[in-house]
């Protein structure tokens, strides 16, 4: 462990913070001038732009033939997008959840996340299923445009919304400023993120941690920077709709883009494991299921929310370091989250959305 391990992490961070900065205030400012919601921009450009790590990361596994790294990648960084980003970001300040997020965007997540499942229930996403998936995603993305399109001609003939002035409103070419300020901050998030990834990496190894601990978190997480930086900078901001919209958009790119976009490279497709189909690929489907009736009960997300998904996000980390390092202890948190922590959270998740659908009566 040198200096340099210490300064890629420093300028990773930095270089976070800078693209976040500059891609949230782009998007925020693009959506105003062109009368899009913030909650377009966020499941589209802002997820797209900040699911490129995963993407990079993923094909060049598939490339290289180690499947395994492009589908833990993948199924990783969605679990960290939910639990901990959200988690992280509900703590800083209670996040508002748009009701086109709960009825169309979130089920469309879960429904991504299904068929993903189904997918490679054989074990293996061949190139064909990595086109259906591409396939989806491009119907999904055209839907998205075409409702952003009907929310514009209703806000102009209503004249219910009057658009803040940005920055540029004189100049005829102000939307390419903000264009231009989105590309900075894709750069920029990218290449932070492929520093911490590397400091990170460095450091893990000098702490004596294996590679598929570090893979399986250290990978994950890293890929997921630009969604944290994002989703963490747009709540400081006040954008929370791009905040959530950025999370659950960058869960549907993930597996439908970068799933799908590993599989069509790879000369065989992705091979799935048994591990990550008895284990991983379900963990991510119950994560999806369960943030919806908390997305559900007052189209919020609370700080005790925030701080549950944090929680979990702990339990599943300390779980993988112990599953794959074998210590003994594995089988008391196993336990105690199979027969205690999780009907708990069932129960809970459960009067929720009780409350929430009498509320809606």
């Amino acid at each position: 462990m040198t200096l340099l391990t210490f300064a890629y992490l420093i300028a990773g961070l930095i270089l976070l913070v800078a693209g976040a900065e500059a891609l949230v205030r782009g998007a925020s400012n693009l959506a105003a001038r062109f009368g899009v919601s913030p909650l377009i921009i966020g499941l589209t450009v802002v997820a797209f732009g900040t699911s490129a790590p995963e993407t990079a990361v993923s094909i060049q596994a598939s490339l290289e033939g180690s499947g395994d790294i492009a589908v833990g990648n993948v199924i990783g960084s969605n679990i960290a997008n939910i639990l901990l980003i959200l988690g992280l970001s509900a703590l800083v300040a209670p996040l508002l959840v748009s009701r086109q997020l709960v009825r169309l965007d979130v089920p469309v997540m879960i429904g991504a996340g299904v068929l993903t499942f189904l997918l490679a229930w054989n074990g293996s996403v061949s190139r064909l299923d990595g086109m259906v998936l591409l396939a989806f995603l491009l119907l999904y993305t055209l839907f998205l445009i075409i409702l952003s399109k009907r929310d514009r001609k209703l806000a102009a003939t209503l004249e219910a919304v009057e658009a803040p002035p940005v920055e540029g409103d004189s100049h005829p070419f102000g939307w390419l400023v903000q264009l231009l300020l989105i590309v900075l901050g894709l750069g920029l998030l990218v290449l932070g993120s492929n520093l911490l990834i590397e400091g990170a990496v460095a450091l893990a190894r000098a702490l004596g941690l294996s590679e598929l601990v570090i893979g399986l978190t250290v990978i994950a997480v890293g890929t997921s920077m630009p969604e944290l930086a994002t989703s963490l900078l747009a709540v400081y901001r006040g954008e929370r709709d791009i905040a959530v919209g950025n999370v659950v958009g960058s869960c549907i790119f993930n597996l439908l883009l970068v799933l799908g976009a590993g599989a069509v490279v790879s000369a065989d497709g992705l091979s799935i494991s048994p591990n990550a189909l008895a284990f991983d690929l379900p963990v991510m489907l119950a994560v999806f299921i369960a943030s919806l009736p908390i997305f559900f009960s007052g189209y919020r997300i609370n700080r005790w929310e925030g701080l549950l998904f944090f929680g979990y996000y702990g339990a599943y980390t300390l779980y993988l370091v112990m599953f794959s390092t074998g210590l003994p202890a594995i089988s008391l948190l196993r336990h105690a989250m199979t027969w205690y922590v999780l009907p708990l959270t069932a129960i809970t998740l459960f009067v929720i959305f009780l409350r929430a659908w009498k509320l809606q009566r």
